[in-house]
């Protein structure tokens, strides 16, 4: 399995990173598979950059704020009017319950515009796994303000887990358990952002997946351009015993 971090920024798109999206590669069937988690701002464009959208076999959304499903909209736009030929199917979407109104008020402009006609919006529910070619996907709900999802994906052998955005919640020990890489929000910063229940710092993703056990990698990504990703990195190592990595936007890992 190939994981391409396209963007990581939290929040916003920040000066070097779109927000949030991650493009997954895994072979079967002899052709290569490709899903994306999240579609934030700014995301669809850098993800031309490492494989054409318009080849995408399926969208997971963690949640429905812009910095993680917005670049949707533009994905709309693309399967529906390249001039080179249109896909002859519709693409799945998978998120949460509401995901198709949510992005049809994001798509439209005097109202709601429905883009099913390019999309098949599939719902997710809390430990219901789904399948898309080699991957398969657990969504496991996490502490956020609003519905939110982390995913255990496996494929190959290896399996990769993504918070998405949340806190500290006992959903985190199922979700990364024994996972070779987990990619953990990292958007606090402990000491300076005080309100609960709704992002990791670096400690608390550390101290998620030591308590999880069994976690080979811990990645720390969603980290806002006002951070000092060092500040979060050196945060989490005073739990974590091996590296803290940090997610960098266009580098693409080997599971």
């Amino acid at each position: 399995m190939h994981l391409t971090v396209v963007g990581c920024s939290g929040s916003f798109a920040g000066p070097d990173s779109p927000a949030s999206c991650y493009l997954l590669q895994a072979e079967m069937g002899g052709r290569t598979w490709r899903l994306v988690l999240d579609l934030g701002s700014g995301a669809l464009g850098a993800l031309q950059r490492h494989t054409d959208p318009l080849a995408l076999d399926a969208v997971v959304l963690s949640h429905l704020h812009p910095d993680h499903c917005l670049d949707l909209t533009g994905l709309h736009v693309m399967r529906s009017h390249c001039p080179t030929g249109l896909p002859g199917s519709r693409l799945p979407v998978h998120g949460p319950e509401g995901t198709a109104e949510r992005m049809a008020r994001a798509h439209g402009v005097e109202g709601p515009t429905d883009v099913s006609d390019v999309f098949e919006f599939v719902t997710v529910r809390d430990r219901q796994d789904f399948t898309v070619g080699p991957f398969r996907l657990v969504p496991v709900a996490v502490n956020h303000p609003v519905a939110a999802f982390g995913f255990r994906v496996e494929a190959g052998g290896a399996t990769i887990a993504y918070t998405g955005d949340t806190d500290s919640c006992p959903a985190l020990l199922p979700l990364m358990a024994d996972a070779d890489l987990v990619l953990a929000d990292s958007a606090f910063v402990e000491g300076r952002d005080h309100g609960r229940g709704i992002h990791l710092s670096g400690r608390r993703a550390a101290q998620a997946a030591v308590a999880a056990g069994g976690v080979q990698r811990l990645m720390l990504t969603h980290i806002p351009a006002w951070n000092d990703p060092e500040v979060c990195r050196g945060q989490a190592a005073e739990v974590w015993p091996g590296e803290v990595e940090l997610a960098e936007p266009g580098r693409t890992y080997v599971l």
